[in-house]
């Protein structure tokens, strides 16, 4: 599996497995995570990782 590296509606980055990627226009990128910083239910979104 691969994992996703997302950022919660609260600003905390962490990775997951379950995030799913299917692209609904209609919904946008973002999908409800369980954030293991707050635990709680967040909108979370993928982050875009930057090469230096």
């Amino acid at each position: 599996m691969d994992r996703t590296v997302v950022r919660c509606a609260d600003g905390h980055v962490f990775s997951t497995t379950s995030f799913p990627m299917q692209q609904a226009e209609r919904l946008g990128p973002g999908r409800l995570v369980r954030c293991p910083r707050c635990a709680r239910l967040r909108s979370a979104v993928p982050v875009v990782l930057q090469k230096q």
